[in-house]
């Protein structure tokens, strides 16, 4: 299984992505959870910033998370590497490690200005679907890529983990920051599994404690512990405001402007380049 999965890795994750994205896309389409604010524009602009970050990658890191995985079996670098716990042990706490490392990077690209400027980029999204998942600045993804590359060191992640790793936190983000409906009850049984759309949701308010709670991706077990679990929105799932509240009403959704957003400082300077652009 793991060879065979590392012989096909990049077929595995390719399918899984266009699968999930279509199956998310019809699901939303037939049962959205809001009424969509804007059109197909934002998507597209969302699917072009996707495309160019996964350009970028292949052309300025000529290495993979599973090429670091291979490596630093056959060196024998990392915990799981040094200590024979079998396969199985290895690949569940790699697993869940590595997802505990995606949730605390997370958090901190929240507290730190610097890091903030580039990923708010996701938060400025004026609308909450699918293609939200996918809308990360370049920066923020090849600082992601090299975090990644230390952390699966430093484990001795098998490569099996790592790969079912990746598949899986692509699909659930994309997962739950759908635009689905999911009846209340069920809902409220998964969140002790997975981080739900309505569970993430919260996380895209422009009230700032809801911004800064709900950080999980994939397992929600960490928001719990921390103690940064928000069950709902203040003003109702139907009601709230999504982005951040100094990114509203300007031209965020376009390609351009997201890529340009980490060297403006918000609204006025926003205004003050849409103006001078369009004179």
């Amino acid at each position: 299984m793991e060879q065979l999965l590392q012989n096909n890795e990049a077929l595995f994750r390719l399918g899984a992505f266009a699968t999930v994205l279509a199956l998310m896309l019809i699901w939303e389409a037939l049962t959205p959870r809001r009424t969509p604010l804007l059109g197909w524009n934002r998507r597209l602009n969302n699917l072009a910033l996707v495309g160019l970050d996964v350009l970028l990658v292949r052309f300025l890191i000529p290495i993979a998370t599973v090429a670091v995985a291979e490596i630093s079996m056959a060196r024998d670098w990392g915990l799981f590497n040094i200590v024979d716990a079998g396969f199985w042990p290895s690949f569940v706490l790699s697993f869940l490690l590595m997802d505990l490392v995606i949730y605390g990077q997370h958090v901190i690209t929240h507290k730190i200005p610097l890091l903030w400027r580039i990923h708010r980029v996701h938060h400025t999204d004026l609308d909450f679907d699918v293609t939200t998942a996918l809308r990360f600045h370049p920066f923020e993804i090849i600082l992601s890529m090299f975090i990644k590359f230390f952390f699966i060191a430093l484990f001795g992640a098998p490569v099996a983990a790592v790969i079912v790793f990746e598949i899986i936190l692509n699909i659930s983000s994309m997962f739950n920051h759908s635009n689905i409906r999911i009846p209340a009850s069920i809902d409220r049984l998964l969140r002790y599994f997975i981080v739900t759309p309505d569970m993430h949701r919260v996380h895209h308010s422009v009230i700032k404690v809801e911004t800064n709670s709900n950080y999980g991706f994939n397992i929600p077990w960490w928001d719990y512990i921390f103690r940064t679990y928000r069950p709902q929105p203040k003003d109702g799932h139907i009601k709230m405001k999504i982005g951040l509240n100094e990114f509203q009403g300007y031209k965020v959704i376009f390609l351009h402007w997201l890529l340009l957003q980490p060297f403006v400082s918000g609204k006025k300077e926003i205004r003050e380049k849409i103006i001078s652009e369009e004179n």
